[in-house]
């Protein structure tokens, strides 16, 4: 199984630190607004990347970690905003992403902490640090001195001299190196506070990750992952804490981050006036529809957004709901011995590289055009059974094969579709447009297409 490493920039092959376990952690969201596509895209990545570990080594074997951020300066502004206390917002906004996440098929984590929860293992850590020689205060806070740790730059791929000030870099003409961070801020009036042996303040971004997995997970993990935005200063800042603390070859083994979400080529952002909320597309797309979009793409490409993504993504989960649906109707009329068609190997193949689930999504369209003439023909007698069973173990990490709620027609509109079968086939287009239209009007819509009619709830 190859992976792409983030950091070394190569697939590389996957070597777990334990035999035949996975110890995951990705980075979670800041709970200050509602979930947006982004959010969406690398939750629906890495669920797939963890049920797929789940696949091939077992549940039990997985621990999957994910966290809320539930203190920093977003988080405090919007709290002011709103009126209400920095915990009340994130009690208000965390039961949106878990409804949101629900709805995309994602599993929840098996540890799911929250930065507020932790704040005894971040003071423990920058105590470490600080007896490294890492760290030094100012001010309005205790600092990082990148300059300390020579391999600053290396998962993002810059030099010192040449980084340039991110998102969400502290601005302090005080600190020793402009692309220094924040590990401890001291109390500013009207904002959370903990005691620690500095003074009373709350932690940086930063640190919060590398504390935390340092608690589930001690010292070194196999894979931590992201959204690509995150990559620079966010990962390379947790580096820097952990291994500082914990020395050079601790922390994550492997790195793995999700590409953008674009809108006509831009990257998505409210500045632009193109942000959409999960919410926003649940109004209009089910959430299955959404998952299946985001997985057309590899996970590492980014993702150019649209109405007309979104319709064919639609169009092509429809197809797939409806080949399940003709297969688990179908009988044979041959009596030769089942054909066995086996695809789920191929499907494997293109997960074991990188996750490539749009190449294991190509495999079971191949599968699905090679197996309709059959479903039409029925002279030809293959394992529908066996079929079936490829399609609901692969499920087991895709999430949209099947419907999420199944939807049973009754006999009286079995009959009706089965009667305009028969009356298009005799030609008689006006009792197919009929029927066609009272089917309609009971919730069903017929699709005519080279391999026989489909039907799907409207």
């Amino acid at each position: 199984m190859k992976i792409y490493d983030s950091r070394l920039k190569e697939t590389v092959e996957f070597e777990p630190l334990e035999e035949g376990k996975v110890k995951m952690y990705v980075c979670g969201p800041t709970v200050y607004d509602k979930a947006h596509l982004g959010h969406g895209r690398s939750a629906v990545s890495f669920d797939v990347v963890r049920r797929y570990f789940e696949y091939k080594y077992g549940e039990e074997n997985v621990i999957f970690v994910s966290n809320y951020t539930d203190i920093d300066d977003k988080m405090i502004n919007r709290a002011k905003e709103e009126g209400i206390s920095v915990e009340e917002l994130a009690d208000k906004v965390i039961p949106i992403y878990e409804r949101d996440y629900e709805a995309l098929g994602v599993k929840k984590p098996n540890f799911q902490p929250k930065a507020t929860k932790h704040v005894k293992e971040i003071i423990e850590l920058i105590k470490d640090l600080e007896k490294g020689g890492f760290t030094y205060v100012l001010e309005d806070g205790v600092y990082y001195d990148v300059s300390k740790f020579p391999d600053y730059g290396k998962l993002s791929g810059q030099k010192l001299e040449d980084l340039k000030m991110g998102a969400r870099i502290d601005v302090n003409d005080k600190k020793k190196n402009p692309y220094d961070f924040v590990l401890w801020k001291f109390k500013k009036e009207g904002e959370p506070a903990w005691e620690s042996p500095w003074g009373e303040g709350r932690p940086g971004w930063h640190i919060e990750c590398s504390a935390m997995t340092w608690k589930v997970f001690g010292e070194k993990f196999d894979i931590h992952g992201g959204g690509l935005d995150l990559k620079f200063p966010h990962h390379e800042c947790e580096i820097a804490q952990s291994c500082g603390a914990f020395g050079k070859d601790s922390f994550a083994k492997y790195w793995m981050h999700n590409g953008f979400i674009q809108v006509n080529n831009e990257k998505m952002s409210k500045s632009l006036g193109n942000f959409f909320t999960l919410e926003d597309i649940f109004a209009k797309y089910d959430p299955q529809v959404v998952r299946f979009m985001f997985l057309q793409t590899h996970y590492r490409n980014p993702i150019n957004f649209s109405d007309q993504l979104l319709e064919q993504a639609k169009a092509g989960l429809e197809r797939i709901h409806g080949f399940v649906r003709r297969l688990e109707d179908y009988n044979s009329v041959s009596e030769m011995d089942p054909l066995r068609i086996e695809f789920g190997n191929e499907v494997n193949k293109s997960m074991d590289n990188d996750f490539d689930t749009s190449g294991a999504l190509g495999t079971i369209f191949t599968v699905m055009n090679s197996i309709n003439p059959l479903l039409d023909d029925r002279s030809v007698n293959f394992d529908k059974e066996f079929v079936l069973d490829q399609l609901k173990r692969l499920d087991n990490f895709f999430g949209f094969i099947y419907p999420r709620e199944k939807f049973e027609i009754s006999d009286d509109i079995e009959s009706l579709i089965s009667q305009r079968e028969e009356a298009r086939e005799s030609k008689d287009f006006k009792k197919s447009d009929e029927i066609r239209d009272e089917l309609l009007k009971r919730g069903i819509v017929l699709e005519d297409t080279a391999n026989g009619t489909i039907w799907k709830k409207a």
